[in-house]
């Protein structure tokens, strides 16, 4: 994987975005392989798919690139919000890319993979309309605010211009599909549980220290009677799945 950008690609293109898509995709096509699977190499879409830029030609898997100049961040800006919040209830999201690069060394900096399952409603902002006097006046755009996203879904490819090892990317994409869950609701409390989780800094914890969090639980679940049952329910999810070792007596372990 070379991290250099071919920025002559851009020379006919007027637009700074124009530009900045056909580099970085042309990057992702020349350079990436596909993190689902390993096969060598990822296609990319013909005419601009509405939902996806590159794919998989081995196990079918769809992805799409967000790209930007410098560091990532905490947000992405993404497109419409009524969209976004669309695909992702109706589970027709693909895994995306977030590439960040240098202007001035025309480098790759970093690449993450979030995984498609990871998405809830929760971590899309909801940006304010365009002004009466804009061309798409009224329109609402949204933002994806990855520091909302649990680690296990924040795949590193590349940081700070350094190449994960393609195998351990694979592994980890794996460890993270197991993770899986359709129903939007039950989903966003593994999501919400799962942050918990991280948030306690010790490698073993006690269901007193997840059982912490119950009023900031409700107020993100206010139509829920049962915070407590629900938290148990989705940490023996989490053990089931090898996330968590249960150690008795309210002992847990988070496993690597």
């Amino acid at each position: 994987m070379n991290i250099q950008l071919d920025r002559n690609l851009s020379e006919k293109y007027n637009s700074k975005s124009q530009r900045v898509r056909v580099i970085t995709e042309n990057w992702m096509f020349r350079n990436m392989y596909c993190p689902r699977c390993g096969f060598a190499r990822i296609e990319q879409f013909k005419n601009n798919k509405p939902v996806a830029d590159f794919f998989c030609s081995n196990c079918d898997n769809e992805y799409e690139l967000k790209s930007k100049s410098g560091k990532l961040g905490n947000k992405i800006t993404d497109g419409a919000y009524g969209t976004m919040i669309e695909r992702i209830i109706s589970n027709n999201n693909p895994d995306f890319f977030f590439l960040t690069y240098s202007e001035k060394e025309h480098k790759v900096n970093d690449l993450i993979l979030i995984l498609k399952h990871f998405f809830v409603p929760d971590i899309i902002e909801k940006r304010n309309p365009l002004s009466s006097n804009a061309r798409r006046a009224g329109w609402v755009g949204c933002n994806i605010l990855i520091d909302e996203i649990p680690e296990q879904g924040r795949i590193s490819i590349i940081s700070r211009g350094e190449i994960s090892d393609s195998e351990t990317v694979v592994s980890k994409v794996n460890r993270g599909s197991s993770l899986e869950v359709g129903n939007i609701n039950s989903r966003g409390w593994l999501m919400d549980i799962l942050n918990c989780v991280n948030r306690i800094q010790s490698q073993v914890f006690t269901l007193k220290e997840v059982y912490a969090f119950e009023e900031e639980l409700k107020i993100k679940h206010p139509d829920n009677n049962n915070i407590k049952p629900k938290i148990r329910q989705q940490l023996q999810f989490l053990r089931d799945k090898g996330f968590l070792e249960f150690l008795g007596s309210g002992r847990y372990r988070k496993t690597i």
